[in-house]
């Protein structure tokens, strides 16, 4: 398959769902990775799969996802990881019992079921490990979590059977564009010439971008991640706080995973056995368990099984773009996901598929575009899981 219908270049959560929404239209398809399934954003993740904390325009994007990952262990024939445990999003001052309160106003406003806790007795019902200083929390137990490195490889594994190709290890390097078409892409390894293009790099963008005229205005802040030792199981749910300075959820092997806030520092991207890699500084490895331990004390006496750092995507309005590129028909754009793509994966990538094939979206796509970068200059908050 030298010159696929469409080359799906990333393989990460997005792009893999991509490949499949592609194999099942029947077309052939090609994705392309660096270095291997999930290996940057979609692996770094904490992998949380909600609704809660979302902006009105993903809010749809999130509760079609959540109506797909229900389903997605049969479709797949494979083990995903996803349980529907909820999300605690907490308060521990009482400035953020106010950003927690309009949160549960405005959302439950916008259809999505999520209740105010505001007595402790009621938080440590569903999470029994938490420590006093949560004040209150927003619940929404149509959340959940899953696997991000199981997800994506199950993916994969499936557009595979359905015949897409899958190249790993080789690197695009340059996007070549003639009379408003990309007529060839070319790799560390060969020339191709594919029907269409969908490119979902993440923080990677626009390396590829950049060369044909056109950016995505990309901060690139770094959060550090820990992963415990397998633990006795203390929490269900994923927990977030008002302020985004943590995550954490326990994998149902028993080892919790928790996230710091965004550090804009450079987190230059190295290599380790053939993966990328970004080292967190011991500072900040220290101030994400003090922060973390103080909600969940159990954290603070787990033996620290791994540490690494992840770089995120984040647009000023803290949206992804999904999007041909403007002047460039058979070109898809879908990154900028500033840290929580990973829910919305099984919807996002065939979004993706439905540009590249002149499919109308089955979604709406209005606030992803690219136009919106020159209305506006505005920063978003935070929202670091899922």
């Amino acid at each position: 398959m030298s010159n696929p219908d469409v080359l799906v270049i990333g393989a990460g959560i997005t792009g893999a769902t991509a490949a499949l929404a592609l194999a099942e239209a029947g077309v052939s398809v090609e994705v392309i990775d660096r270095y291997g399934p999930a290996a940057m954003a979609s692996g770094w993740t904490l992998a949380g799969v909600r609704q809660s904390g979302r902006d009105p325009a993903e809010l749809p994007l999130a509760q079609a996802a959540v109506a797909l990952w229900r389903e997605l262990d049969e479709r797949l024939e494979a083990k995903t990881g996803y349980r529907q445990t909820g999300n605690l999003r907490l308060a521990r001052t009482p400035a953020e019992v106010k950003i927690i309160r309009a949160l549960v106003s405005d959302q439950s406003t916008a259809g999505l079921p999520l209740k105010l806790l505001s007595d402790i007795a009621d938080i440590r019902a569903i999470a029994p490990g938490l420590s006093d200083a949560v004040m209150t929390a927003s619940w929404c137990a149509s959340d959940g979590q899953a696997d991000p490195v199981a997800t994506v490889t199950a993916y994969l594994d499936m557009a595979s059977k359905l015949g897409a190709r899958r190249t790993m290890g080789e690197a695009v390097q340059n996007i070549t564009v003639e009379g408003g078409r990309v007529s060839q892409v070319v790799t560390n390894k060969r020339h191709l010439s594919p029907g269409a293009v969908i490119v979902a790099t993440g923080t990677e963008v626009n390396t590829l971008l950049d060369p044909i005229g056109w950016t995505i205005p990309l901060r690139r802040p770094v959060v550090t991640v820990l992963r415990s030792a397998s633990c006795e199981p203390v929490l269900a749910p994923v927990l977030g706080v008002a302020n985004a300075d943590m995550a954490a959820r326990q994998e149902i092997s028993g080892h919790f995973r928790v996230t710091s806030g965004a550090d804009d520092c450079s987190g230059a991207i190295c290599e380790r056995d053939g993966r990328p890699v970004i080292r967190p500084v011991a500072q900040r490895v220290m101030e994400t368990i003090a922060t973390v331990s103080t909600v969940l004390p159990a954290f603070g006496e787990a033996e620290i099984d791994s540490i690494w750092a992840g770089a995120l995507d984040l647009t000023p309005d803290g949206l992804p773009v999904i999007d041909r590129l403007p002047g460039v028909h058979n070109l898809v754009v879908a990154a900028g996901f500033s840290g929580h793509g990973f829910g919305i994966g099984p919807v996002t990538g065939p979004l993706a598929a439905d540009l590249a094939l002149d499919r109308a979206p089955s979604l709406s796509l209005d606030g992803f575009g690219f136009e919106r970068f020159a209305k506006s200059t505005a920063s978003a908050p935070l929202t670091l899981h899922g």
